[in-house]
């Protein structure tokens, strides 16, 4: 699959591994390969499945708000998933080459994910 860049107007953190770009959500893939790997952070309001969970989930998607202010952001998308959203998979760049997922990953606002893999944000 080739790789498209996109343009948004708009760009604000849904929650910490979703982003919305001019009204379209888009999923945040840390750098991984659509259906394969990438980033998973804790499901914020009533998604979440504890309140540890919900309270790590805002301090997720308060870092990823943080780093979408950045300017010169570039965001290359990957695939579309299989939700009948069909949402973009993405990923964001820094103007220093750094990839946005990645970055939350490496600081711990993230965990890795893989095909039937959930993580326990209540009790790890």
């Amino acid at each position: 699959m080739i790789a498209a860049i996109l343009i948004c107007g708009s760009l604000t953190a849904v929650d910490g591994d979703t982003v919305r770009c001019d009204g379209q959500l888009m999923r945040l893939l840390g750098g991984g390969v659509p259906f394969q790997s990438g980033i998973d952070t804790p499901e914020i309001g009533s998604h979440a499945k504890c309140i540890k969970e919900r309270k790590l989930a805002l301090i997720a998607k308060g870092r990823l708000k943080e780093l979408l202010e950045e300017r010169g952001l570039r965001i290359d998308i990957k695939g579309y998933d299989n939700t009948p959203k069909h949402r973009p998979l993405i990923n964001i760049y820094r103007t220093n080459g750094e990839e946005i997922g990645s970055k939350l990953l490496k600081d711990g606002f993230a965990r890795t994910w893989t095909p039937h893999h959930k993580n326990d944000w209540c009790t790890g």
